[in-house]
């Protein structure tokens, strides 16, 4: 399986998440800059970083969606190939229309780095199902805008479609809507979420909660994922 993180100006952990590859489920990897996005098509899952894409200027991922890697990423998650993006990933994700939704400042108005209970609330997707129906993990934190917004009708409609794959099982301190932490697309090949599965798959660094999240990734290979 052939593997490329996209990378945005500014966003700053592709390195965790180049190693993550290399650490948990040791494939072929590649780091793909956003002007040579053109390249996707010969990858099979495209992850996207953390960081701060733009020094965030607008908004978290806004101007990153003015990249022509956009467009490419688009096209790449509507063949139904995988893709993931993590913390500022996400919020790219999210500004492109590729996931529902909104960021706000965490209820703090401080960037928070901690560690957070998250339970899986779907264990039937490409990103999960190495994992079990309600396990609780523990995964670190890195952000300023933290806080996923839904309006009611978005909210049900992920619900209704089992799109909400994390929530935060203890405080929800960032404030985000139902205490999400991760969603897919309603085809379930795109997975957004905050907490940071990269960071979390040695014990040397605090925890391997992370691992079964690429390995999940790794047994899907092969599948369609379809409407």
């Amino acid at each position: 399986m052939k593997f490329a993180v996209l990378v945005f100006p500014g966003l700053t952990c592709d390195l965790d998440m180049y190693h993550a590859i290399e650490e948990t489920v040791k494939q072929d990897v590649e780091y793909v800059w956003h002007t040579e996005a053109d390249q996707l098509d010969s990858f099979d899952a495209v992850l996207l970083p953390t960081g701060t894409s733009y020094g965030n200027y607008l908004r978290p991922g806004a101007l990153a969606k003015s990249s022509p890697a956009c467009k490419q990423l688009q096209a790449f998650a509507e063949s139904g190939k995988l893709v993931l993006g993590v913390g500022n990933g996400f919020h790219i994700l999210v500004e492109a229309g590729i996931l529902p939704g909104g960021f706000l400042r965490n209820q703090s108005l401080k960037f928070r780095s901690a560690l957070e209970t998250v339970r899986v609330e779907n264990n039937n997707t490409a990103f999960t199902k190495d994992y079990t129906q309600g396990q609780m993990l523990t995964l670190p934190v890195a952000n300023e805008f933290g806080n996923y917004y839904a309006d009611e009708q978005t909210v049900e409609k992920l619900k209704n479609n089992n799109q909400i794959i994390f929530t935060y099982a203890n405080e929800n301190t960032d404030g985000s809507t139902e205490a999400i932490a991760g969603i897919t697309n309603e085809r379930g090949n795109v997975l957004g979420m905050m907490p940071l599965p990269e960071r979390a798959v040695e014990a040397i660094i605090g925890g391997t909660d992370g691992t079964a999240l690429f390995q999940s990734i790794m047994n899907s290979r092969g599948e369609q994922h379809v409407n």
